[in-house]
């Protein structure tokens, strides 16, 4: 049985995930920028924890409830999760923006002078996903209907970890977790809480450098970054109630979660940390792998808790 009590725990784990994501953002209240070096290597840093989370917390714990045999729910869940992000990503790039952003753009440049496109392109050219730079540009502008538009682009990415968040919650209650707040917590849900919001910083960092390119306040920036995550605590409700509500079906919960979050690791993190690094000795691949390197470490601790 799910208790509102259970929901509402559940939802504050997702929604401190999503606050750390404001925590990329605070650096700029002491620095103006960071180094396309540094950049590459916080990219790193987020790819090696959301792939550690993903198969040393997911995909063995979805191992675990196979009883022997082959773990066909699992490996369904991990390409669902994949096709998901993929059929996802073609949907909303068919979106045609291209002719309202150009307008945009024209007026910019009349109206405050085309350096500052310049400068946006200058310190955020290889690390501004789309979407980074269209928030940026709709929190600049307090355009409340493409911050809706760009908040549907954005569970795209987010509501994944979510999910995962949810999943790991499944045995609450149980015997074997820790006590918190007089709940027992599975130790996967504080591995998979703990990871994600590590792997949130640097996603944070990034949502935000554009942003400062627009000299956009230093708030405003925390909280554009905490608002591009906003769809995890709401994946984590509904990927818990939909596991407790259906018991036989979380190792396809545990591989959904770990097929998408890889996914994303492989087709947006390290592309853009190598677009970013294009510019750095060797392409920034010394820097991407020992980012890589110091996530996983960083998991290591969590992982034998």
């Amino acid at each position: 049985m799910v208790g509102v009590e259970n929901l509402v725990l559940v939802f504050v784990a997702g929604l401190v995930t999503a606050l750390a994501t404001g925590l990329g953002a605070l650096p700029f209240f002491v620095v103006d920028d960071f180094s396309d070096r540094w950049n590459v290597a916080l990219w790193g840093i987020a790819s090696g924890i959301m792939v550690s989370a993903s198969l040393f917390g997911l995909i063995n714990e979805g191992l675990a409830y196979t009883a022997g045999g082959f773990p066909t729910l699992m490996v369904g869940g991990l390409l669902a999760g994949v096709v998901l992000v993929e059929v996802a990503d073609r949907a909303l790039d068919a979106i045609d923006l291209g002719s309202e952003e150009e307008e945009e753009d024209d007026h910019a440049a009349h109206d405050h002078g085309a350096g500052d496109a310049e400068a946006v392109h200058a310190d955020g050219g290889g690390h501004d996903h789309d979407e980074h730079a269209m928030e940026a540009e709709a929190f600049a502008e307090g355009d409340l209907k493409k911050l809706v538009l760009i908040l549907g682009i954005l569970t795209v990415h987010s509501f994944p970890e979510g999910v995962a968040v949810g999943v790991s919650f499944a045995e609450l209650g149980l015997e074997g977790g820790l006590s918190i707040l007089g709940f027992t917590v599975p130790l996967l849900a504080v591995f998979m809480t703990v990871a994600i919001s590590i792997h949130n910083v640097p996603e944070g960092t990034a949502i935000a450098i554009p942003m400062r390119a627009m000299d956009v306040s230093k708030w405003r920036m925390v909280g554009a970054a905490v608002f591009s995550s906003l769809p995890q605590p709401i994946g984590a409700v509904v990927a818990f109630a939909f596991v407790r509500w259906a018991e036989s079906f979380l190792p396809f919960g545990f591989g959904f979660a770990a097929g998408a979050m890889i996914y994303l690791v492989l087709t947006e993190f390290i592309p853009e940390a190598l677009e970013t690094g294009a510019e750095l000795p060797g392409g920034g691949r010394r820097e991407l792998l020992a980012g890589l390197a110091a996530g996983v470490v960083a998991m290591i601790p969590l992982m034998y808790v």
